[in-house]
């Protein structure tokens, strides 16, 4: 059977989540909405409404119109296994000593590489992303200098990969993760579980350094997130991280860079490197 999405956009979360509220009284009723932050720094949400059966155009559009919305647009989507799909298609991912993959592919895992398992479902952090990608292989590239950090934070930590990835590589170095969504502190539970990790990296549900125990000073600090927020970041980031520290940004469309380095800069870092992954840019940066 198919399934029909009418998604939208428009600026602000609050306008966005009483469209999404204002779906629910629809005929026929959508079985799910939802109101995200389209992550290119517009400042747009993405408003989404699923229905089994075509939703009424023209209630649609007169929602659209009352709150300043786009037009919806409307697609029938074929009724597919779409985790199990992905899971087919999704290859294993190398950087460097470090080895992701899923379950499906765990017959792949070669000697001698740092493995790490992350479900395809666990959405964003698998690593196939270019923004997590490129924190991976900046990652490799500390190793490969000699440096050896004693204190590690993964900020907005998502699937927890990059914590996890730091804590494979430094056993004896303290790793701890935040992130503001408590469903991604969950999922980073359930991963370092997957891991044998379970315990070993504390994980918090915070903003930023808002917490007792992402308190610095940490040689290493991990923030791949979104333009806005690491801009706003940069003061808290100059004071938890160690002098020397490593700073590694990601979650920048290429063209944000130049912006978030002009902000670290000022707060008391020097860029060290810049990497583009496709259309993302992933910098490496150390406190003054």
């Amino acid at each position: 059977m198919p399934v029909y999405t009418a998604i939208t956009t428009l600026p602000g979360l609050a306008p966005a989540e009483a469209l999404a509220e204002a779906l629910e009284d629809l005929e026929p009723e959508p079985y799910g909405t939802g109101a995200f932050e389209v992550e290119d720094g517009s400042g747009l949400f993405e408003v989404t409404g699923y229905f089994d059966e075509a939703p009424d155009a023209v209630a649609l559009a007169l929602l659209a119109a009352s709150a300043g919305a786009k037009d919806f647009v409307v697609s029938e989507v074929p009724d597919v296994d779409w985790v199990a799909k992905v899971r087919r298609e999704l290859a294993p991912v190398e950087a460097g000593r470090f080895f992701v993959y899923g379950s499906h592919d765990a017959d792949k895992v070669p000697e001698g590489r740092i493995a790490l398992l992350i479900e395809a479902a666990m959405a964003f952090g698998t690593g196939h992303h270019g923004t997590t990608l490129g924190c991976l292989r900046a990652l490799d590239r500390m190793a490969d200098e000699g440096l050896m950090p004693s204190r590690a934070a993964d900020i907005g930590c998502g699937t927890a990969v990059l914590a996890m990835a730091a804590k494979r590589l430094w056993p004896q170095a303290e790793v701890v993760a935040g992130d503001i969504d408590r469903t991604a502190v969950e999922v980073a539970e359930v991963n370092l579980a997957a891991n044998d990790m379970a315990g070993s990296v504390p994980l918090f549900e915070a903003a930023g350094f808002d917490a007792p125990g992402l308190e610095g000073p940490f040689e290493l600090v991990f923030a791949n997130i979104l333009m806005a927020p690491l801009i706003a970041l940069a003061p808290d980031m100059a004071r938890h991280a160690a002098p020397g520290g490593r700073v590694i940004l990601s979650g920048l469309l290429n063209e944000q860079a130049e912006e978030v380095i002009a902000s670290y800069r000022a707060a008391g870092f020097s860029l060290l490197q810049a990497d583009r992954i496709g259309e993302w840019t992933t910098l490496s940066l150390a406190r003054d």
